[in-house]
């Protein structure tokens, strides 16, 4: 369960016992105990799901729950089965007492997680306003009871218990908000259920003081409120950054907020003297000069520390002053550096360990000169050669750089790092960025000046500007063009350009950009670099033109500012062209993989933050390989882009479809909030390619083909990110797949165990020819009008050692994508001849005329096939005749010449061809003529409906016309009824195999029914 429903959940459970509480007063005791420990068990459950690095604080706000609910049933026990009145002091006492010492350890657990390293300012800052609130706390809460002398000592001291732990909590609670870090949302909703506490801890106080406390009222609710935060703050996601370490608080800043929070503490103990003056006298003067005492010594010690800092600030700025003063005299590289090491010595306080050094490297070409970051680094993380100078150091500080070469090579890139104790760093990492732009800009001015000089020829600079290819305008103050290059006649189609406008050349969007680009080279401020903007040609066309503007208007030879237009349109616009290419399919111009991952990726952290779900859905064609076997590539791309138009319609505009590669494509759906959302597109999909689709081969000859694919279907609910969601999708498709093809599957967990079985199918089929686990059975083949039994055609079953006798629909497909089906197939050709050759050999095996034996295409493809059937023939004494090898449709239709030179090189022998399955694959009228067999073998489909459908019947009778004209055989397949024999012997179909005549049966029930007993073959004997 996700925790957004955890936490709903939980406070719906906690609002209906809220209302059994107050609408039935007779059983608060315990609907008031289910609320406690249901709040309880909620924080051990939300520990057990987040699991933070420290759980011992979230323990004992477990413990906190249930101790305030075990002192509200002592106490309800008490009153109600033992008869007590107000029994006080008592053991229910003693539970909510233990409550405060538990609340203000977990804090400052909290505390010491969060703020890392001991932060005084904080410490200050949370102190002062817990002293005021501490004062108020005695007055009103502490001192009525001290004075009561009604009361005896134990009594007192258990009254006056309760403030002061309440005083406790909020000391704890104000230094916990008072580190300066992001606040997680569990760390508000628990700040809320303690200041719940404590309020309604004064309120139930100053009612008791009154009088008018009774059990079942609104104050109830603050409690009810203190139950439910605490549970809902261990339920958030969040709950891990509060003892994580990642948030861990910066050096404190005293803002409007803080001071003012400050000063009206202050001023609480000087109004408290003021009421008890202006009522019945001033009867808490020590407590109130203790208290005023206190926080003035507290304010003073944060003014201490606010001075020391700014001394402190006031020493660093002195530093950089006098550090810039050095840059600005250095006049090389070296220097300036021995400046910025100087300048670092003076910043990290005396008597603190440091280390720093400087890494230098090249850049990349072109890349822009400057200052390129700041900031904070782990010594682990640093190269090798730099981490072993740091020494012990955990963390530092680095700046890096790029500097342009004056000598035209290749730019440098500078790197400093700086490393010392955290806190240290902490304080001075201001100081160092700043001085790190200092160093920068010297290190540029030294490289500029540098450049200035190697150009400082007038006759180099006129070349350079006369055989430039980007335009080189020089723009006085009114922003008037007063040079032009000669490269303006190609960019803008004219050379007359000195006196008119800079703005005259770009579009009028425009103008707002160039002028603030002109500012800032004025000004010395911003970037400086490269701007995009659109500029006009001479004939009103659109150019995209890159412009950078350098100011020297202080250089005598210049004076003015130098905008230099480079025209970079057809650059844009192959950057575009390749950025849609790198990121979309060329053939059907969907998504590919890369921009499916990239939005995916984006789609994930936006249902994590909206809390919804992410659906993607895999689809993978069924037998696309089929397509371009028999009706070539360009077919199947065509059947490609109709598919990826489909899926795209289905998906909609707001998802994403892409092809991931091949015939597989994938779609993501976003902000789900209905489940079935996801299933509706996946069945979608599946209608929709299932209707055939159109397709044109090489001749011009058009195909119907079919595009039904299987589709996988996973959600992000309980997949633990992109990666567990992809593999689920993965898995889904495929289960899709074996269950049949043409559907689509939701994953489930057991479904990863059935792909997990398939493997272990795959993987033990390689042993299974090895290891003699495969078995045949034979089926006769009769002389439908006399039914003599004429041929068998042997078919391969699997003994596997742990499921049993296997059909071929268990394994076949499996062992064609593992390969191992050439090896069983070898192994059924040599079995069967084996076998066969011994029933010809003997007077009962006379009748039979030959033994059919199933090829598959990756068995007939396989080099040296023909060469083997040859050898079996050899070894077993078959005559070649005797033998009739089945292949399908597709086999015959692929790789034409190639497989027909082999079937004809077998026909040669002697060895009779058959098509299996005849009419069940694509469409081979056209070559029937031309193939080199001599066999077909009609299918079961056909058969089970001729005696009930005329047109099934004319399709068979077509069959049996077309091979008696062509001169083939034919063997009806699936005969099961006598109506189908006499229905296709009637047609003249001679020849047929089914359950009507025999079931496939073993070698040894073969020869029984020849009268021969126990059949020898080759191998061990079929069991």
């Amino acid at each position: 369960m996700s925790p957004a429903r955890l936490q709903s959940c939980f406070a719906a459970w906690i609002v209906a016992l809220t209302v059994l509480f107050y609408a039935f007063p007779a059983f608060s005791m315990f609907t008031w105990a289910a609320i406690g420990l249901s709040a309880a068990l909620a924080v051990i459950v939300g520990v057990q799901v987040h699991r933070p690095s420290k759980r011992l604080p979230w323990y004992l706000l477990s413990a906190v729950l249930v101790s305030f609910t075990a002192g509200d049933t002592t106490y309800n026990i008490l009153t109600d089965f033992m008869g007590r009145q107000n029994p006080f002091p008592s053991l229910a006492d003693v539970f909510y007492l233990l409550v405060y010492p538990m609340l203000a350890v977990a804090l400052l657990i909290f505390i010491r997680a969060r703020s890392g390293a001991d932060n005084r300012a904080a410490l200050l800052d949370a102190l002062v306003p817990t002293a005021g609130l501490g004062l108020l706390s005695w007055v009103f809460l502490i001192s009525p009871y001290v004075r009561d002398d009604n009361m005896g000592l134990l009594e007192k001291l258990t009254s006056a218990s309760y403030p002061l732990g309440d005083v406790l909590a909020l000391a704890m609670l104000l230094r916990l908000l008072t580190a300066g870090s992001r606040k997680p949302v569990a760390l508000t909703t628990l700040a809320a259920g303690v200041t719940a506490l404590l309020a309604t801890d004064v309120v139930y106080g100053l009612r008791q003081l009154d009088g008018t406390w009774q059990v079942g009222g609104p104050t109830d609710s603050g409690w009810i409120f203190f139950y439910t935060a605490l549970a809902l703050a261990a339920l958030h996601p969040s709950m891990r950054r509060l003892t994580s370490g990642g948030d861990a608080a910066t050096q404190s800043v005293a803002g409007g907020r803080r001071v003012a929070a400050m000063a009206i503490a202050s001023l609480i103990a000087p109004a408290v003297l003021v009421i008890e003056d202006l009522t019945d006298g001033v009867e808490d003067a020590i407590m109130i000069a203790t208290a005023s005492g206190t926080m003035f010594l507290l304010v003073m010690a944060r003014v201490a520390g606010l001075i020391q800092s700014q001394r402190e600030n006031t020493a660093r700025e002195r530093t950089l002053r006098m550090s810039a003063a050095n840059l600005v005299a250095a006049s090389s590289e070296t220097e300036a550096g021995e400046a910025v090491r100087q300048a670092v010595a003076a910043l990290v306080p005396e008597g603190e360990d440091y280390r720093f050094c400087y890494v230098r490297g090249v850049a990349d070409p072109g890349e822009a000169s400057g200052l390129v970051g700041t900031g904070w680094a782990s010594v682990a993380d640093l190269p090798a050669v730099v981490a072993a100078q740091f020494g012990d150091f955990e963390s530092a500080l680095y700046g890096e750089s790029v500097i342009g070469s004056p000598d035209g090579t290749l730019p440098h890139r500078n790197r400093a790092y700086l490393a010392a104790d955290d806190h240290v760093l902490t304080a001075l990492q201001p100081s160092f960025e700043a001085l790190m732009a200092q160093g920068t800009l010297a290190v540029e001015r030294i490289s500029l000046t540098e450049e200035i000089n190697r150009r400082s020829s007038e006759d180099y600079f006129r070349a350079l500007i006369q055989s430039a290819s980007d335009v080189i305008l020089i723009v006085g103050d009114d922003e008037r063009i007063r040079y032009a290059s000669p490269s303006t006649l190609p960019v803008f189609g004219r050379t007359d350009l000195t006196g008119t406008p800079l703005v005259r050349l770009f579009a009028s969007t425009d103008h707002a950009d160039l002028r603030a680009l002109l500012e800032q080279a004025a000004s010395g401020r911003g970037s400086r670099d490269g701007v995009d903007l659109n500029a006009i040609s001479g004939d009103d066309l659109l150019l995209q033109v890159e412009v950078t503007c350098r100011d020297l208007r202080d250089d005598p030879a210049v004076d003015g500012l130098v905008v230099t237009i480079r025209d970079v349109t057809e650059r844009r616009r192959l950057e575009n062209d390749l950025a849609h290419q790198a990121y979309h399919d060329s053939l059907t111009g969907l998504a590919n993989r890369s921009l499916f991952q990239n939005r995916l990726e984006q789609a994930a952290l936006s249902a994590e933050s909206t809390r919804s779900l992410v659906g993607v859905l895999f689809v993978d064609l069924d037998d696309f390989k089929e397509v371009n076997d028999t009706l070539g590539h360009g077919a199947g791309d065509q059947l490609l882009v109709a598919v990826g138009r489909r899926i795209a319609e289905v998906a909609g505009r707001l998802n994403m479809a892409a092809r991931t590669g091949g015939d597989e494509f994938a779609v993501l759906i976003e902000h789900i909030t209905d489940p079935d959302e996801v299933e509706r597109v996946a069945e979608g999909i599946v209608v929709a390619l299932s209707e055939p689709i159109e397709v044109t081969d090489g001749t011009g000859g058009r195909h119907l083909v079919s595009g039904a694919a299987s589709v996988g279907v996973a959600t992000s609910g309980d997949a633990d990110g992109i990666t567990e969601l992809l593999r689920r999708a993965d898995v889904a498709m495929y289960v899709a797949k074996t269950d049949g093809k043409r559907t689509w599957r939701l994953y489930r967990d057991e479904l990863h165990q059935e792909m997990i079985h398939r493997l272990e199918m795959r993987s033990a089929l390689v042993e299974a020819v090895p290891g003699d686990q495969m078995r045949l059975r034979y089926q006769p083949i009769v002389d439908l009008p006399t039914g003599e039994m004429i041929g068998l055609e042997a078919l391969v079953r699997w003994q596997h050692p742990l499921r049993g006798l296997l059909g071929p629909n268990e394994f076949i497909e499996l062992s064609e994508e593992n390969g191992s089906v050439v090896a069983i197939g070898g192994w059924v050709l040599r079995e069967a001849l084996g076998t066969f050759a011994g029933w010809r050999a003997s007077p009962g095996g006379a009748s039979l005329k030959y033994v059919s034996v199933n090829v598959s295409a990756r068995q007939f493809r396989t080099p040296g096939f023909v060469d083997q059937v040859r050898e079996v023939l050899a070894e077993t004494g078959v005559r070649p005749e005797w033998l009739l090898l089945e292949i399908t449709e597709s086999l015959v239709l692929h790789d034409a010449d190639q497989v027909w030179a082999d079937l004809r090189e077998l026909r040669a022998m002697g060895i009779r061809i058959a098509i299996d399955d005849f009419g069940t694959g694509y469409s081979s009228l056209s070559y029937l003529s031309q193939m080199p067999v001599d066999v077909l073998k009609i299918d079961k489909s056909f058969i089970d409906d001729i005696l009930h459908s005329a047109q099934q019947m004319a399709l068979v009778e077509t069959i049996v016309s077309l091979a008696r004209t062509l001169e083939l055989k034919v063997v009806a397949e699936g005969i099961e009824l006598d109506g189908h024999r006499d229905a296709l012997a009637a047609m003249g179909c001679p020849y047929g195999q089914g359950y009507l005549f025999s079931k496939p049966v073993t070698a040894d029930e073969i020869g029984a029914r020849l009268g021969l007993g126990t059949t020898s073959t080759t191998s061990t004997p079929a069991k």
